[in-house]
């Protein structure tokens, strides 16, 4: 219930529903003001439009991704890989059932990748907000199906990545204290947060980073991909002011 609650609330902040909220507001207050509507609409088209642009939702999240790739022959001392889960994907019919989102399978892709370099035991973590089976289950399917590499703890009842790490720094065994984070690089400033103030040594291992992209004419022309970076770039920032009040 926390999370539908968290998640219902974070809708009304985040794009598109915010800006949808935005304009038509303004439409119901061209009777009234005229003047203020049309503000609200020319504001709501304007945010739609910066928001929707590659150019502008790339650099937007990327003030995010400031944590580089790491060096593993420069961390003799961690002990373990962390990979967080990303959402799932329902009733896939080639898989016959449940499986991994493509955000997830980033995601795994690299701590597969992590682990071939360094042989360290793997704990997947992300529960099941929306349904179906837990995201941990899933993950560990796909990394012992898909990549062959064997996953040592799973943990398959956190709603969020503030969950991940308390759950995580209960399963692990406590002389565990320095661990690979895996996750998309935009979602490190939060997820290193979480996994500290639960008692880990965080080295960051993002993936999937924006900063990188070649930039044409075709970045400046809003499309679905712009507005999808946007909304995560937001997402992250409301995630980790909140998560800086409660911790």
């Amino acid at each position: 219930m926390s999370w539908f609650i968290t998640v219902f609330t974070s809708a009304f902040l985040l794009p598109p529903l915010s800006l949808i909220i935005l304009g038509t507001s303004g439409l119901f207050l061209l009777n009234r003001n005229l003047r203020l509507g049309k503000w609200l609409i020319g504001i709501m088209l304007f945010l739609l439009c910066i928001l929707s642009m590659p150019f502008s939702a790339d650099r937007l999240i990327s003030q995010f991704e400031h944590y580089p790739a790491p060096d593993f022959s420069q961390h003799p001392t961690v002990e373990a890989i962390v990979i967080l889960g990303a959402g799932s994907y329902f009733d896939a019919p080639e898989y016959g059932g449940d499986t991994v989102s493509r955000y997830a399978l980033e995601r795994l892709r690299y701590g597969a990748r992590i682990y071939r370099a360094t042989h360290l035991p793997i704990v997947v973590t992300g529960g099941n907000p929306a349904g179906g089976s837990p995201e941990a289950l899933l993950m560990r399917d796909a990394l012992t199906q898909d990549f062959a590499v064997p996953v040592r703890w799973v943990e398959p009842g956190s709603d969020t990545t503030w969950q991940n790490a308390r759950n995580s720094r209960t399963l692990l065994p406590a002389n565990i204290k320095t661990v690979y984070l895996v996750t998309h690089a935009w979602h490190l400033p939060r997820a290193i947060y979480a996994f500290k103030q639960a008692g880990f040594k965080v080295i960051p291992a993002g993936t999937s980073y924006n900063h990188a992209r070649h930039t044409s004419l075709l970045d400046f022309i809003p499309q679905p991909r712009g507005l999808t970076n946007s909304y995560f770039a937001i997402h992250e920032a409301i995630g980790l002011i909140w998560y800086h009040l409660k911790g």
